[in-house]
């Protein structure tokens, strides 16, 4: 399940994941926002906070192709990408290969949610 964060400015768009995660969560909430977003933000470019939370949430086959198509299909349209989760192999990975997204790109514990969400708005 995917469920919108409320309340951030135009151009970017904030998710939280949990539970089962599938194909269809990323083309009903998520793409749709990040398109949404894209068209309001003036240069075109979308910035994202992703929420996994305490524990990873289960994403279906369908879900993680959603996931590569978006982010590979969107490329140049990134500004600043903060993912917020406390698995360690999920940063790690980020950590690993966060360097090959065009944007910047920070993970952050859960207990730092609140900076995460300052420096993704930030201008």
């Amino acid at each position: 399940m995917m469920k919108l964060i409320e309340d951030l400015p135009p151009g970017v768009v904030g998710v939280e994941a949990g539970g089962t995660v599938s194909a269809e969560d990323y083309e009903r909430v998520l793409v749709p926002a990040v398109e949404a977003a894209r068209a309001d933000a003036p240069d075109g470019r979308v910035s994202l906070l992703y929420v996994l939370g305490h524990e990873m949430p289960d994403f279906t086959v369908g879900a993680g192709w959603q996931d590569a198509k978006l982010g590979l299909g969107q490329l140049r349209s990134w500004n600043r990408i903060g993912v917020v989760t406390d698995t360690d192999w999920i940063r790690h990975a980020i950590h690993s290969v966060g360097w090959l997204v065009p944007g910047e790109v920070r993970v952050y514990p859960v207990e730092d949610l609140d900076a995460a969400r300052a420096w993704v708005t930030a201008s």
